[in-house]
């Protein structure tokens, strides 16, 4: 009698290195950007929205609240360009869903990959796009007659900051994102709470000429915060405080919701 043959011990699984795991990011990142090309209509929303608010803005209501469409888009530009990245922060969440409701997460997952890089490679992917939407807005102001009153120096110092900023509001699109059963869910979430956030602040208007118990609440609102950051570094005003506050309000974002949104997605997938 032959004693029974047992199968050999399964070889622990290779780990990666962070240089691999930042290739596949990089590389699952471009998947992403080349789906453009096969539906447009994604770049599209991050494109003719914002840049119809910016007209609609300017030459509607800027007379009636600055005196001048010129005077008003110089103090909308900024906030229009705070809200247009908050609301494309949602884009990630959308994607995200997306991906986990049709199994293209699951398959991507299964590859001998970095377990991060897909989540990784979307956010990346996302920020490029944010850095085109930014880019745009500005290029269409500078048209419209917006002028850059601290140089350059000022041009990087806000793409950089909302950027960061964006990177750690999307941490929140993404906790919706594995939360919530259909990716239009996504989209409603983004209306019920970006939308009503971004105009109880002073993106449009003033601070001053908001009633009295607004200004409150819109002095604290960090839309407000990051808005008026955006403004010192392109245009004029304080920089320092509003800067900090912004970095603050990231740093916070980021603490609380990505921790919870890689708890949801692990408890998904």
């Amino acid at each position: 009698m032959t004693a029974a043959t047992l199968p050999a011990p399964l070889a622990p699984a290779r780990r990666l290195s962070a240089a691999a795991g930042l290739r596949h990011t990089f590389t699952l990142a471009w998947r992403s950007l080349v789906q453009i090309k096969h539906n447009p209509m994604e770049l599209l929303d991050l494109s003719i929205q914002p840049v119809m608010f910016v007209l609609l803005f300017t030459y509607v209501f800027g007379t009636a609240i600055a005196g001048s469409s010129g005077e008003y888009l110089t103090f909308m530009l900024p906030g229009i360009m705070v809200q247009n990245a908050l609301f494309a922060t949602m884009t990630t969440g959308f994607g995200l869903n997306n991906d986990l409701t049709k199994g293209v997460f699951d398959r991507l997952r299964a590859l001998p990959i970095a377990r991060w890089a897909p989540l990784a490679g979307r956010i990346l992917a996302d920020t490029v796009k944010q850095a085109w939407s930014i880019a745009l807005l500005l290029g269409v102001g500078a048209i419209l007659g917006f002028r850059v009153g601290n140089g350059l120096l000022g041009v990087v110092g806000a793409f950089a900051l909302l950027l960061a900023f964006t990177l750690a509001a999307s941490w929140i699109s993404v906790l919706v994102g594995v939360l919530v059963s259909e990716p239009d869910k996504v989209q409603i979430f983004g209306f019920m709470v970006i939308f009503p956030l971004t105009f109880t602040s002073n993106i449009f208007v003033p601070t001053d000429r908001m009633p009295g118990w607004l200004q409150n609440w819109v002095e604290v609102n960090p839309v407000t915060v990051v808005a008026d950051a955006l403004r010192g570094l392109l245009v004029a005003g304080p920089v320092a405080g509003p800067v900090l506050q912004t970095l603050l309000w990231g740093a916070g974002i980021a603490v609380i919701f990505a921790p919870l949104a890689v708890r949801g997605l692990k408890r998904r997938v």
